[in-house]
């Protein structure tokens, strides 16, 4: 019942938006077009941005699992976070199916089944700080301008705008230093609480490590975004993108369907339009961006993963052996 309710929500969303959308689709002439005047330079930056977000995620989660002891070689860990990427854009609950073989791999990378489910909670944890100080950024970036008119404005919500960043790192201290002491030994909260604990012996240039690294993930997928709307000639403003791109990812975070596709799509295109980009090059963009940042992934990642099935295969042969 739940997961039909949750089908006809995502179909709902789907055509409303299609339905604003109808009349700004290009012309597949129009949208032809505009593929062929890209500037391959701008696609080639936005590919490599692309990568290093690959990259940066996966140096996340290796810097956790440094920080609990463990050890994995960089190219096995990119490797990983491919497959998991591949794993959650293409399969039903592809979340869950990700996050199943990550708290594998690092099992078999030599986490013990703490360290393993600790890594997992607090790289998730992390990438949702990240986005948050990268919300921050964005916003002190376009208000910074109108401080003083905001201030006396809305005195409050400035100051309270201006403490949430802070505020959310206190809170994640705390949480980490203090709640394993405090929360009840209930079985819903053992997981948690167990991870709490975990997680205090982790030191803080770990952490500040980890977090640039969750920070560099998003920023370098923002670039990819940026890059991809250059090298059609969309004529909207950096601080317009990082606004579509950051609406954008609110409706990411929200599982409707495997990788958002679908719905990021027609997010994305709505908020680029709505932003004043000319429906072809919007069209463009939106489908070179998903290509690089969710299509292509698919591939790689398989590829990836069938290496390290294989590669898992041989290592257990050989300790038969």
């Amino acid at each position: 019942m739940k997961r039909a309710a949750k089908i006809a929500g995502v179909l709902v969303a789907l055509a409303v938006m299609l339905l604003t959308l109808r009349h700004r689709f290009p012309a597949p002439s129009d949208l032809l077009h505009a593929l062929e005047r890209a500037d391959n330079r701008w696609l080639a930056l936005a590919a490599l941005a692309q990568f290093a977000s690959m990259a940066a995620f996966s140096r996340q989660q290796r810097r956790l699992l440094i920080a609990f002891g463990v050890t994995v070689p960089r190219h096995r860990m990119l490797a990983v976070s491919y497959s998991r990427s591949a794993l959650s854009i293409s399969l039903p609950a592809g979340a869950a199916v990700s996050a199943g073989y990550a708290f594998r791999q690092f099992r078999a990378g030599g986490a013990n089944r703490s360290a393993a489910m600790a890594v997992m909670v607090l790289s998730g944890l992390l990438s949702a700080l990240g986005l948050v100080l990268l919300y921050a950024a964005g916003a002190l970036a376009w208000g910074a301008p109108h401080l003083p008119g905001a201030w006396h404005a809305h005195p409050v919500l400035t100051a309270g705008g201006a403490l949430a960043v802070p505020a959310t790192l206190v809170l994640l201290v705390l949480a980490v230093r203090w709640l394993p002491r405090r929360l009840p030994g209930s079985r819903l909260l053992a997981s948690l609480t167990g991870t709490l604990e975990t997680a205090r012996s982790v030191a803080a240039r770990h952490w500040v490590l980890a977090l640039g690294s969750a920070v560099t993930n998003w920023l370098t997928d923002l670039l990819c975004l940026v890059a991809t709307a250059r090298a059609f000639g969309l004529g909207t403003s950096l601080i317009a993108l990082a606004a579509v791109y950051l609406t954008v990812q609110v409706v990411r975070q929200v599982p409707l369907t495997p990788g958002g596709i679908g719905v990021i799509e027609v997010s994305l295109l709505t908020g680029l339009v709505s932003a004043g980009a000319a429906e072809s090059t919007g069209t463009a963009t939106v489908l070179a961006y998903r290509m690089l940042s969710c299509w292509l992934i698919i591939p790689v990642g398989l590829l990836c993963w069938l290496l390290l099935h294989t590669r898992s295969k041989v290592e257990a042969h050989a300790l038969l052996d």
